[in-house]
């Protein structure tokens, strides 16, 4: 008989592209659909990323190394230098984007039913990696109430059992837009030096921190060099998430030759993506100031207006680019449907990614959307205009 795998069968889609053949199809009727649901910037990439990329004069594009491009490592030396991280090259492994990062160290770290610990809401897909190599979720859940601010860490401790094998934290973070203070950072390393546990640190929005005191980085913590496993991307940094380029770090010596195995089986990471992330190393200061002033320009936009309509919360997000809505909706997945299906204003609708799929406690999210600020300002202004007028509409409206 064929059948599939049990574990093909549970594995989520994701609730920030499921809906999108329905978006194609509404697009095909004419519709403009204001699309809030992904992360994906519309800055332009650094000119000297796409200029290394449109000069090259390769003759054949024959295999990078299984580590990555010894330039490109060199080069993310040099980054974390700047940034108050001491690594080598030796603690660099590049993979195709902050996900393998992410999908080599839950296989590398965990066997069957072990434990990962993750404050939810999270960014989905820790979800779908963890089914696909057969570790568990501990869910810790916060509040939109407080600003998803961490509970205290006796909470954390109570969740620890002989199975927990790590905290996976996304600092910014993605869906919610916290930004876990210096103090939150010590905290759970902290937590994890008792325990002997890893913490998995996903970095990838550290460029995006809107407060005065600077990224504070799981990696910057002394004494943790054995525990932490640093995930990075160039995709949001350099508006480059097409060239699929992350790393994998850790000061780990057991840990990164194990990396090497699983980079060795899958070959490699792709040149032209690793040619742009290298040339990326040399943007200028100016770019990474003229894309933080844009993105606090769209977060004022979006949170004010938000919390403008009836019946919405939306807490200020400190980092990344996005913010975490609770809507006055019976359910925000049926509602984003019914906006691609049956409603639009004046030939327009929005799209947003529905945040039940970014829990893992049942029930929880049901209302709550994740909202996207990537789009440019009159954009973020329109659509903002239509979700109103939708929630006047709606059927499953829970305010009247």
């Amino acid at each position: 008989m064929l059948t599939l795998s049990k574990k093909a069968q549970s594995m989520p889609y994701s609730p920030i592209r499921k809906l999108i053949p329905l978006s194609d199809e509404t697009a095909k009727k004419g519709i403009k659909i204001y699309r809030l649901n992904m992360g994906q910037p519309d800055v332009d990439s650094p000119k000297v990323a796409l200029d290394a990329v449109r000069e090259n004069n390769l003759t054949i594009l024959s295999y990078p190394n299984s580590l990555g491009e010894l330039e490109l490592r060199e080069g993310m030396v040099e980054y974390y230098r700047k940034i108050g991280i001491n690594v080598d090259k030796s603690c660099i492994n590049v993979t195709h984007g902050g996900s393998e990062a992410l999908q080599i160290a839950i296989s590398a770290i965990c066997d069957p039913d072990d434990e990962i610990i993750v404050f939810e809401p999270f960014y989905t897909n820790y979800n779908t990696f963890s089914i696909q190599f057969d570790a568990k979720l501990v869910p810790v859940t916060t509040s939109i109430e407080n600003g998803f601010a961490l509970p205290p860490m006796s909470e954390v401790e109570k969740v620890i059992t002989p199975k927990t094998k790590a905290i996976l934290i996304c600092n910014p973070a993605n869906p919610t837009g916290k930004l876990y203070s210096k103090q939150d950072v010590l905290d759970l390393c902290s937590i994890a030096k008792k325990h002997d546990i890893f913490i998995i640190a996903d970095e990838v929005y550290r460029e995006f921190c809107y407060t005065d005191e600077p990224h504070f980085s799981f990696m910057q913590v002394p004494d943790m060099d054995d525990n932490i496993i640093l995930i990075d991307s160039v995709s949001k940094r350099y508006s480059m998430c097409g060239a699929r380029v992350g790393f994998i770090v850790s000061r780990n010596k057991e840990l990164m030759p194990v990396v090497l195995k699983y980079a060795q089986a899958r070959l490699c990471c792709a040149k032209l993506g690793q040619i742009a992330a290298i040339a990326a190393l040399k943007t200028p200061q100016e770019y990474f100031d003229n894309v933080k002033a844009e993105y606090l320009r769209r977060r004022q936009i979006l949170v004010d207006g938000l919390n403008k309509i009836e019946g919405i919360v939306c807490p200020m997000p400190l980092g990344a680019f996005y913010a975490a809505v609770q809507l006055p909706v019976d359910d925000a997945e049926k509602f984003c449907r019914w906006l691609l299906t049956e409603f639009n204003y004046e030939n327009q609708t929005v799209m947003f990614a529905p945040m039940a799929g970014f829990y893992v406690t049942p029930g929880m999210g049901k209302n709550q959307a994740r909202f996207a600020y990537v789009l440019k300002e009159e954009d973020l202004k329109a659509a903002l205009v239509v979700l109103e007028k939708a929630l006047k509409a709606y059927p499953g409206r829970t305010i009247k």
